[in-house]
């Protein structure tokens, strides 16, 4: 097996090296560039290493009418919520510089090509991509530009992980993750993490969506973890789409001293620690298998929180798909799924033998022979 220390905004990590704890910030500053500032630096207080943005562009997201989607927060219209978070490249940059002036490191998750070109035009030199974006082949064909891809892989069945690594190859980080919001730590199985690093020989790491600061994200350590991630937030209170399962700056703080204890422990004598703490059965069942699995509060949404291709507008009978008339977006919930984006190059230049309504999955069964 290689060595799986990688690097990172210019340090490294793996094994023999501390793990990096990274701060989810997404879009929890409302478009503040002032609240986004309050952010790092809160985060840079509760000890974070680097804290992650997301430059969203609702276009690449999602379909006009994908309608209203239910979150912690309660049901919203998603395609609008994201349209009231789109910002100009220069808030990107004003971001990257006050993360870099604080003494962090930055980090941003693109949506789609205009968003990943922004960060390239930034001068990232790393890449995080969200677990719904796993199968975003196009997207990740692009990510050759950077040095390191974190690739999160909620939602996602290990064949899944094999297409998008043969993309990404051995500049990736597998981060295991729950996409369910909040995630049950009983799912989170987390024997996987060897077992995904050892299938892919890439380091691995945890995107934790569960609400307790401290057990999942020091179990993670044990099993081989060399990033943690953790959305963050100021309050719970603050209206953030992610803000409801996002730990505030003392949890957060709590979370960091618990994994720097924890890590400065051999794996049988630090799980031998937690289980005293938090009770052998609690620990064995977060631990789970050593295999990847589909967690049972995310099994739903497989076919809709990834990609898949739709119809940008409507199409009609014998018009030829291009990449002006159909894209690769989240479907949700109240959308028909469509091809996966492994087959966007077979469909390109296909006829539609029928219509396809505006916002439609499409299938091979709409197109000509």
């Amino acid at each position: 097996m290689r060595d799986l220390a990688i690097n990172i905004g210019g340090r490294e990590i793996g094994t023999g090296y501390p793990v990096m704890i990274t701060a989810e910030l997404g879009t929890a500053h409302g478009g503040s560039l002032k609240k986004a500032v309050e952010l790092i630096h809160a985060a840079r207080d509760a000890g974070a290493d680097c804290v992650k943005f997301q430059w969203v562009i609702a276009k690449e997201i999602l379909h006009p009418l994908t309608g209203r989607v239910e979150l912690p927060g309660g049901s919203i219209s998603l395609y609008s919520c994201f349209e009231a978070l789109e910002q100009p490249p220069a808030f990107y940059h004003s971001l990257k510089e006050e993360t870099e002036k604080a003494g962090l490191i930055f980090l941003c998750s693109p949506f789609g090509s205009e968003s990943l070109k922004g960060l390239i035009k930034l001068g990232c030199r790393d890449v995080k991509i969200a677990s719904p974006e796993l199968n975003h082949y196009p997207l990740l064909k692009e990510t050759q530009n950077f040095s390191t891809v974190i690739l999160s892989t909620g939602v996602s069945k290990l064949t899944d992980i094999e297409k998008a690594v043969q993309i990404t190859g051995d500049s990736t980080l597998l981060l295991h993750c729950i996409t369910s919001y909040p995630a049950p730590e009983e799912e989170y199985n987390l024997r996987t993490l060897p077992f995904l690093a050892g299938r892919f020989n890439l380091p691995v790491g945890v995107s934790d969506h569960s609400l307790g600061p401290t057990l999942i994200p020091c179990l993670a350590v044990t099993q081989g973890a060399v990033f943690i991630e953790k959305h963050f937030t100021l309050s719970r209170e603050d209206g953030g789409l992610d803000d409801p399962i996002a730990l505030t700056p003392p949890d957060f703080a709590t979370m960091v001293e618990n994994v720097r204890k924890i890590e400065q422990h051999p794996q049988v004598e630090a799980i031998s620690l937690l289980k005293e703490e938090w009770g052998d059965r609690r620990v064995e069942r977060i631990l789970g298998r050593k295999e990847k699995k589909i967690a049972p509060s995310e099994a739903e949404n497989y076919n809709t929180t990834n990609r898949s291709i739709h119809a940008l507008r409507e199409i009609a009978p014998e018009e030829e798909l291009t990449n002006r008339n159909m894209a690769i977006l989240r479907t949700e919930k109240n959308l028909s799924t469509g091809l996966f984006p492994e087959h966007w190059e077979a469909l390109l230049g296909r006829r539609a033998k029928k219509r396809i309504p505006s916002g439609e999955g499409i299938l091979f069964d709409y197109l000509e022979d």
